[in-house]
């Protein structure tokens, strides 16, 4: 967690000469997700939709004489991101709620865990919407989203039905815990896969 942490906070601090080493690091990283059976579709769909509306603001905003800073802003938040999605893939769950249990306070741990998880679901959903938004004529197409006036059209037919989605979500799972007696003590026992009697052999 504090290499993905200190990797992530390099991609906005380090200087423009250095990120080539970055570059390096973090294909070792999405290398090493790929072999733990990790999906690089969504990131890849997440970077795509990044820069196609960084590159659209730059030049409505500046022309194109510093399109290439804005291809830069981009390249630093997919570096900024890989090092969570690796690590998403490579540690479970509960093995970071047992490691964020021991420096906060175990409501937190279990709110940064359940968000987590939350993740992969969150963006099948949102594909799901927005594929279903596209069906109903919506003009929240690639090509479409380069005219900005869409953009406001992506946020109500997407990203506000996603936020019902998520605010659904965490009610559920606030209700799954108090049904547990979540919180009635200090300090809570974790979640630990079920070992199978080969395991233990």
């Amino acid at each position: 967690m504090l290499l993905a942490l200190l990797l992530s906070s390099a991609a906005f601090f380090l200087p423009d000469a250095q990120l080539p080493w970055l570059v390096l690091v973090n294909a070792l990283l999405v290398l090493h997700g790929v072999i733990n059976k990790g999906r690089i579709s969504g990131l890849i769909r997440y970077i795509a939709m990044q820069l196609v509306f960084t590159v659209v603001l730059y030049l409505a905003i500046h022309g194109g004489n510093q399109v290439g800073q804005g291809l830069l802003a981009v390249a630093r938040i997919f570096l900024a991101v890989v090092p969570g999605w690796w690590l998403t893939h490579s540690v479970s769950g509960e093995a970071i709620g047992e490691l964020l249990s021991k420096f906060m306070p175990s409501k937190w741990a279990f709110v940064a865990v359940a968000s987590l998880n939350l993740l992969p679901f969150m963006m099948n959903e949102a594909r799901e919407i927005y594929q279903l938004q596209l069906l109903r004529g919506a003009r929240i197409a690639p090509k479409q989203l380069l005219n900005p006036r869409n953009w406001s059209e992506l946020c109500y037919c997407v990203l506000f039905p996603l936020l019902v989605q998520l605010l659904k979500l965490a009610q559920q799972t606030a209700i799954a815990a108090r049904a547990r007696h979540f919180g009635h003590k200090l300090r809570r026992t974790h979640w630990r896969l079920a070992r199978s009697k080969h395991d233990h052999k």
